[in-house]
């Protein structure tokens, strides 16, 4: 099984084969919108995970001048089929040398040294290992977020990025939108004085695995799309893994509803959790660090989730601006002069002085379509340099999701020390699947101890 290659060195990983090298060609300089771009400037990727998330990605990073793709990978042969359609397409259209080829297997990509960085979009619980391979096999990564699935994927992804020098950035793109970082910039400058509260509503905690067994369709690998994922009770339905067909090539319904099962992902908790939680990281200065406790709604009559920093400041995960709208997603900072409020394509001020109001609609995709966050990692693939949401970054922010759907599923408060990195006498907690879950065989997880 090819994806026994799990804990190889980087020399061994890049000669388990020669597909796609045989294309590798030395391409000469090429103009984008105008733009002449140089060999030595020019960033190849590759895609893995082809579905809508990954096409979105896609339709970002063709934006940024210098691009080119190589190459995607999906367990779905209709998506790999669309995925080069889409490709050939755009190349045709902006006078690019054509070449996309697809694969099956993720590995084969990686094998590939003509692709310098990939685009993972794949289910939560494949970043791990999709990434530690990437850095193994000497590629800059963007992943989507959240960073992982589990405690200890976070804890060994930044051992693989930092050991290999690798640039990653996760997809938490709020970082990159304006709006987003005038929030971040107050806070952190005293506009509002001492922040003492942050309210942040993300959305409900996982609930298990429910929807009824349906036969697999014969273009998916299913058996590989599970990967690590050791529950029995899995099973395909098309809801986690969202068909499409041509003509259009487009998936119908929702999108995958695996993130919303405890078997297989965190919920709204991490999902969007990884937005809006991320962004009070980033405020209150906490990237790499965060709360010291957790404490579940309901506990002692609790009535939101309650996370607690060190130096005093309590989050919530409540209604940020309308207690009736359970559906808005957005962030409150609340300090010893005034507050802030924030979301996509929305920010106000108690203070009218030291910010207009801004309000406007945001459509469905349209957010998911700006260039700005990829742009920032391509500049830093050719920079060396940390990007706008680093690996750190990501790490403690799906660290936080994790414990606070910890102290949820246990009923109780945890406690945790963000700087060992560890639970404070609590074994229950220690062995929750969520800190650390044994990978299906023949999978592993690299740099964990």
């Amino acid at each position: 099984m090819k994806n026994e290659q799990k804990t190889l060195t980087r020399r061994e990983f890049l000669s388990l084969s020669a597909l796609g090298l045989a294309s590798l060609t030395i391409l000469p300089s090429w103009s984008m919108n105008g733009i002449r771009i140089a060999p030595s400037d020019r960033v190849v990727l590759g895609f893995i995970g082809l579905g809508r998330q990954g096409i979105s990605d896609f339709h970002s990073f063709k934006n940024c001048p210098g691009v080119q793709v190589a190459a995607g990978s999906d367990v779905d042969i209709i998506k790999n089929d669309r995925f080069c359609k889409t490709i050939s397409e755009w190349q045709k259209s902006a006078k690019i040398s054509g070449r996309c080829q697809t694969y099956e297997f993720y590995e084969d990509l990686l094998a590939r040294k003509d692709i310098d960085a990939v685009s993972i979009a794949t289910p939560d619980h494949w970043h791990a290992l999709n990434t530690i391979h990437a850095c193994q096999a000497n590629k800059d990564v963007f992943c989507q977020k959240p960073l992982s699935y589990t405690i200890s994927e976070s804890l060994a992804m930044v051992k693989a990025v930092r050991s290999n020098k690798r640039v990653l950035q996760v997809g938490s793109q709020q970082r990159s939108d304006p709006e987003f970082q005038k929030a971040i910039f107050m806070v952190r400058n005293g506009a509002i004085g001492h922040i003492e509260n942050v309210y942040a509503q993300v959305g409900e905690h996982p609930t298990s695995y429910d929807l009824p067994e349906v036969p697999i369709p014969a273009n998916l690998n299913f058996n590989i799309w599970l990967g690590p994922l050791n529950d029995p009770k899995i099973h395909y339905h098309p809801d986690i893994c969202p068909p499409i067909a041509p003509p259009d090539y487009v998936e119908k319904g929702d999108w995958g509803r695996w993130r919303y099962y405890k078997e297989t992902a965190n919920g709204f908790t991490s999902d969007w959790g990884a937005h809006m939680f991320d962004i009070a990281q980033a405020a209150l200065g906490m990237d790499g660090l965060g709360p010291i406790e957790f404490i579940p709604a309901g506990f002692e009559e609790i009535k939101y989730d309650t996370m607690k920093y060190a130096n005093g400041i309590v989050m919530t995960e409540q209604p940020f601006r309308d207690e009736n709208n359970l559906y808005d997603k957005g962030i409150k900072f609340i300090g010893t002069k005034g507050w802030i409020m924030v979301a996509r394509g929305f920010i106000d001020c108690s203070d009218s002085s030291l910010l207009e109001k801004s309000e406007q609609t945001i459509l469905a995709g349209q957010y998911e379509m700006s260039s700005g966050h990829m742009q920032n990692f391509i500049d830093c693939v050719r920079s060396r340099q940390n990007p706008i949401a680093p690996v750190e970054a990501g790490c403690s922010t799906a660290i936080l999701c994790c414990l606070s759907n910890i102290a949820h599923e246990l009923k109780r408060p945890v406690k945790w020390d963000p700087v060992t990195l560890s639970f404070v006498n609590d074994k229950e907690a220690e062995a929750h699947r969520l800190y650390w879950y044994k990978y299906r065989s023949p999978y592993t997880l690299p740099y964990w101890d």
